[in-house]
């Protein structure tokens, strides 16, 4: 969707950015990171032409943009900044509807389009239409800029830090929703950010920049896992392996289909269970599968009775879609090296350890 071919920026004697290459596939999300100066905001202004390149190429869907009207070519883009700029003398309604508006949208059209958006932000309509910019917080503002972004329905959307200047718990809010947002609209994005952690979240690929120049383009598991030299190492952080934790979901670390018991099974049964499979307990589930408790196998041994009348609480749950960071966090929280494994209805489906999460994140290491 979008390609950059040998994308130069030069103010005077200074080259901001040095015969960058890259392209961004349809529907995925471009972070650009690097230290001050290193040249990646000017590159996505240059998407938009709000800096014009001094050579090079830049192409949208296969078409120059060097052959477009800068003004239409704005107006085909959406743009978030960090800063917002809403207009205070505007409703809510009214800001949202700037570009459609511009395009010469029906109004009907354009105001059920504010409503809709709001929604997906999980800013009710019925409220927040009719307000200005100086009833909303701070947090508030931001969805509505990016909402007003998204208004025309552009292709492209192209965001200067647009969650920089908010607190970090609205801030992980609204990167959740945008990312819901991303999941349904597939717009293809490209996004400056200064935070390493914010682009592994968030990002399909990320782009790594040092003194104008493209130093690393990759996914970001592959850019914490084999960073291309001693600049990007250091650059995303000593702590890259727990990073990773974030891209990887339980299920891509669980041990799938294990055994299982009932209620009504008896202990010798469980505990048969457990030898022949090396387990040192397993879990009990209900009529339909769902995950009730736990049998553990220094207790069970030798004991007679059912295991519904001998099972203890599971000490901790984790859902098959959640990453491996908050299985983590939860194996510390319950002081546990296991979790039980479930899918959204509660179905235990298998088992995670910190041993198999460390030996999946260090068997990554050693390809190339």
């Amino acid at each position: 969707m979008i390609r950059l071919e040998r994308l130069t920026k030069s103010f005077g004697a200074t080259v901001a950015v040095d015969h960058v290459d890259m392209e961004v596939p349809a529907g995925e999300v471009c972070v650009l990171l690097g230290p001050s100066g290193c040249g990646k905001t000017t590159t996505m202004k240059m998407i938009n032409r709000l800096i014009a390149p001094t050579s090079g190429k830049i192409l949208i869907d296969g078409r120059d943009t060097a052959g477009q009207d800068d003004v239409t070519l704005r107006r085909s883009i959406g743009y978030v900044i960090q800063q917002i700029g809403l207009f205070p003398n505007k409703t809510i309604e009214d800001n949202i509807c700037v570009v459609p508006d511009l395009l010469g949208w029906d109004r009907r059209r354009s105001r059920a389009r504010a409503g809709e958006l709001l929604s997906l932000v999980n800013l009710e309509p019925a409220t927040f239409l009719k307000r200005y910019p100086k009833e909303l917080s701070g947090g508030q503002q931001q969805r509505v800029g990016v909402v007003r972004a998204l208004a025309a329905d552009p292709p492209v959307l192209l965001m200067d830090e647009p969650f920089g200047a908010i607190d970090p718990i609205n801030r992980e809010v609204i990167q959740d929703e945008f990312m819901k947002l991303q999941a349904a609209l597939k717009k293809t994005v490209v996004f400056v950010s200064h935070d390493i952690d914010e682009a592994v979240k968030m990002a399909s690929r990320i782009a790594i920049f040092r003194d104008g120049r493209l130093i690393q383009y990759a996914k970001p598991d592959d850019v914490l896992a084999h960073p291309v030299d001693s600049f990007v190492a250091d650059f995303v952080g000593a702590d890259r392996t727990l990073k990773r934790l974030r891209l990887v979901k339980v299920a891509d670390a669980m041990m799938s289909e294990p055994p299982r018991v009932t209620a009504e099974d008896t202990l010798e049964r469980a505990v048969a269970l457990m030898e022949e499979h090396g387990h040192v307990s397993i879990v009990m589930v209900g009529p339909r599968g769902r995950a009730r408790g736990v049998v553990r196998l220094d207790l069970a041994r030798g004991r007679r009775g059912t295991v519904g009348e001998n099972h203890e609480p599971l000490p901790g749950i984790v859902a098959v879609t959640d990453d491996l960071r908050k299985a983590v966090a939860m194996m510390f929280q319950h002081d546990q090296t296991w979790l039980a494994c479930v899918d959204d209805e509660g179905f235990y489906k298998g088992y995670i350890t910190q041993r198999g999460i460390t030996h999946l994140l260090g068997a990554t290491y050693g390809k190339s």
